[in-house]
């Protein structure tokens, strides 16, 4: 009997586990969206970062920023910049490639530094002239806010939170990234 209990206590427990395991934020961990269509030469070019979840490869990045270009063979060459601490500290640089892999939207991409790891890169949420881009990862582990300038307005900014909310992401995790205000290309 008291190992009928046990079993009974695990089929019980067992699907609460995994719920809570699939639940984030207090949001049951619905699929993360992506825009419906990106046209990857408006999207190429440079990129401030406005906002980020922490991540120990941007450890200590102040004026962090990607710059994409679109290669021969179809791919995207990337290129992420920062300093180190400060603006007059060391320019980190890491290289990289991405690719599309939903070619109905192209909101879908893998990214790579170190081949033969890649990372999702997915767009959530796009600036209708692509003033603003939204980077998110299906496990919703990751998330960038990205800029063609240095400095992002309030209300958008607002309005992105609004919708990553609703994406289930927590908006309190954000680190606001430390930008040269008057600088529009460094």
């Amino acid at each position: 009997m008291i190992m009928t209990k046990k079993i009974l206590h695990v089929i019980v427990l067992l699907p609460l586990m995994f719920t809570a395991c699939a639940t984030q934020n207090g949001n049951s961990m619905k699929s993360l969206e992506t825009v419906n269509i990106v046209d990857l030469n408006r999207y190429v070019g440079q990129w401030y970062e406005i906002a980020r979840y922490h991540h120990k490869f941007q450890k200590d990045c102040v004026g962090s920023k990607a710059t994409y270009t679109l290669r021969d063979d179809g791919k995207i060459a990337v290129v992420n910049e920062c300093y180190d601490k400060t603006f007059s500290g060391k320019l980190r640089t890491a290289k990289g490639k991405a690719w599309v892999v939903d070619k109905n939207t192209n909101a879908r991409l893998k990214v790579s530094f170190f081949w033969p790891f890649a990372g999702d890169y997915w767009i959530i949420d796009l600036g209708e002239n692509y003033e603003y881009a939204v980077i998110g990862h299906p496990t919703r582990k990751y998330l960038w806010i990205l800029s063609r300038t240095p400095v992002m307005a309030e209300e958008v900014f607002q309005a992105i939170l609004n919708r990553l909310e609703k994406q289930g992401y927590n908006s309190a995790d954000l680190i606001i990234t430390v930008q040269k205000k008057g600088d529009q290309h460094s």
